[in-house]
């Protein structure tokens, strides 16, 4: 069974860091792009970053380039969402997700197949 877990969420003041990580099983996901996405209350979900399975390629959301900086570690099978100058806007369930085997990075929510159970990020200004 695939399981991605998120870890690392929690409570932080405005301008403060945090790191996510999403570590999976079941699976690996060296050869395919993973990404992270964030729900906030009475929002849709939306992208905040993508990686290929390289680590070479990533992409940002408008909104968060700057400040986060997402990487990954495919011998842990694991990929990292570090959030510098974190912002009231930021606060959101975090998820994270992979796509299947040999997928390109996308922004996309529907085109990603797996997905962890999110991490609650909240930032008190």
């Amino acid at each position: 069974q695939v399981q991605l877990v998120e870890s690392g969420g929690g409570l932080v003041q405005a301008g403060g860091s945090l790191r996510l990580s999403c570590t999976a099983s079941g699976r690996t996901f060296s050869s395919t792009a993973m990404g992270w996405f964030r729900q906030a209350p009475g929002k849709e979900r939306e992208f905040v970053a993508s990686i290929n399975w390289s680590g070479r390629r990533t992409h940002y959301a408008d909104s968060v380039k700057g400040r986060f900086t997402i990487s990954r570690d495919n011998a842990k099978n694991t990929v990292y969402l570090q959030m510098n100058s974190l912002l009231p806007e930021d606060m959101a369930i975090y998820y994270c997700a992979a796509r299947r085997e040999d997928s390109s990075w996308s922004s996309s929510v529907a085109a990603y197949d797996y997905w962890g159970q999110g991490t609650q990020v909240t930032v008190s200004s």
